[in-house]
């Protein structure tokens, strides 16, 4: 499974506002909200409460907000960039800018797993993650995403 596989264009921000962890993941939700169709305040609910178990911010500038969803039939993915960057509790205490956001249906460890392990791979190459963060329009992300994904 590629990422474009789950990742929509609609649920793609370029320019997060929110100053803070809640509101990241609060606005993150928003759009995938929309495309799935589960409310709101239900996704962030999962994530948040997943975020209390230990930050997902991975450090590098990387967070990986995710969760699982009982009655979810397939996998939801976001992403977005804060241009300033938010404190996320990351690993190497910096401010994170990169931002993937994967609800999973409950029963589908492997495949979560799997995905979770796939973008922190991408996210390693440096290149790429500059081009994300330079991107000023949900299809700029894609393209990279694309390219990357054909490269491996």
């Amino acid at each position: 499974m590629k990422i474009l596989d789950v990742l929509e264009q609609e649920g793609i921000l370029v320019d997060l506002k929110a100053r803070d962890k809640k509101g990241v993941i609060e606005e993150l939700v928003a759009p995938i909200a929309r495309i799935s169709g589960i409310e709101d305040d239900r996704l962030a609910r999962v994530l948040l409460d997943r975020e209390r178990l230990g930050s997902t911010g991975i450090g590098g500038g990387i967070g990986i907000p995710h969760g699982k969803l009982k009655d979810l039939d397939r996998l939801i993915l976001g992403f977005g960039v804060s241009r300033r960057g938010i404190d996320f509790e990351s690993m190497d205490g910096m401010p994170t800018h990169i931002f993937f956001l994967l609800v999973t249906p409950e029963n589908s460890t492997g495949l979560h797993l799997k995905l979770l392990a796939q973008i922190s791979r991408i996210l390693k190459n440096e290149t790429f993650k500059e081009r994300l963060l330079a991107a000023t329009h949900p299809s700029e992300v894609v393209e990279a995403i694309k390219e990357h994904d054909a490269a491996d």
